[in-house]
Protein backbone atom coordinates (compact mmCIF):
# COMPACT_ATOMS: atom_id res chain seq x y z
CA UNK A 1 0.00 0.00 0.00
CA UNK A 2 2.89 2.49 0.42
CA UNK A 3 3.27 2.75 -3.43
CA UNK A 4 -0.14 4.23 -3.22
CA UNK A 5 0.41 6.81 -1.14
CA UNK A 6 3.70 7.82 -3.46
CA UNK A 7 1.26 7.63 -6.31
CA UNK A 8 -0.98 9.77 -4.74
CA UNK A 9 1.59 12.81 -4.00
CA UNK A 10 2.67 12.05 -7.34
CA UNK A 11 -0.44 12.99 -8.73
CA UNK A 12 -1.56 15.01 -6.60
CA UNK A 13 1.16 17.21 -6.01
CA UNK A 14 0.56 20.43 -7.21
CA UNK A 15 -1.93 20.47 -3.96
CA UNK A 16 0.54 19.42 -1.35
CA UNK A 17 -0.91 21.52 1.52
CA UNK A 18 -4.10 18.97 1.13
CA UNK A 19 -2.48 16.13 0.17
CA UNK A 20 -0.08 15.48 2.81
CA UNK A 21 -1.85 16.03 5.83
CA UNK A 22 -4.98 13.85 4.09
CA UNK A 23 -2.50 11.62 3.42
CA UNK A 24 -1.11 10.64 6.85
CA UNK A 25 -4.91 11.14 8.42
CA UNK A 26 -6.35 8.60 5.05
CA UNK A 27 -3.60 6.34 6.14
CA UNK A 28 -4.13 6.03 9.94
CA UNK A 29 -7.57 5.67 9.59
CA UNK A 30 -7.29 3.11 7.04
CA UNK A 31 -4.96 0.72 9.09
CA UNK A 32 -7.09 1.42 12.26
CA UNK A 33 -10.37 1.24 10.44
CA UNK A 34 -9.19 -2.70 9.25
CA UNK A 35 -7.81 -4.02 12.57
CA UNK A 36 -4.12 -4.11 11.62
CA UNK A 37 -3.34 -2.82 15.03
CA UNK A 38 -4.81 -0.06 17.64
CA UNK A 39 -3.54 2.85 19.75
CA UNK A 40 -2.07 6.03 20.03
CA UNK A 41 1.78 5.16 19.26
CA UNK A 42 0.48 2.76 16.09
CA UNK A 43 -1.99 5.56 14.78
CA UNK A 44 0.61 8.41 15.30
CA UNK A 45 3.41 6.69 13.87
CA UNK A 46 0.86 5.19 10.55
CA UNK A 47 0.02 9.14 10.09
CA UNK A 48 3.70 9.86 10.19
CA UNK A 49 4.55 7.25 7.35
CA UNK A 50 1.63 8.02 5.57
CA UNK A 51 2.69 11.55 5.35
CA UNK A 52 6.58 10.78 4.65
CA UNK A 53 5.13 8.62 1.85
CA UNK A 54 3.16 11.60 -0.12
CA UNK A 55 5.52 14.04 0.90
CA UNK A 56 8.20 11.85 -1.31
CA UNK A 57 5.83 11.75 -4.24
CA UNK A 58 4.99 15.19 -3.83
CA UNK A 59 8.51 16.09 -4.38
CA UNK A 60 9.23 14.09 -7.52
CA UNK A 61 6.08 15.65 -8.93
CA UNK A 62 7.62 19.69 -8.12
CA UNK A 63 11.01 18.59 -8.88
CA UNK A 64 9.73 17.56 -12.38
CA UNK A 65 7.32 20.41 -12.37
CA UNK A 66 9.96 22.80 -12.22
CA UNK A 67 12.53 21.13 -14.37
CA UNK A 68 10.00 21.29 -17.16
CA UNK A 69 9.55 24.86 -16.44
CA UNK A 70 13.18 26.02 -16.45
CA UNK A 71 13.87 23.81 -20.06
CA UNK A 72 10.50 25.78 -21.56
CA UNK A 73 11.52 29.06 -20.44
CA UNK A 74 14.96 28.63 -21.48
CA UNK A 75 13.68 27.65 -24.64
CA UNK A 76 11.24 30.79 -24.82
CA UNK A 77 14.62 33.02 -23.72
CA UNK A 78 16.57 31.93 -26.23
CA UNK A 79 14.13 31.99 -29.68
CA UNK A 80 13.94 35.81 -28.52
CA UNK A 81 17.09 36.32 -28.65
Amino acid sequence: MIPTLLLVGLVLGRWWRGVIPAAAIGWAVLLLATGVDSGLPFAAAAALLGAINAAVGVVVFQAARLSFRGLFSSDRQTARS
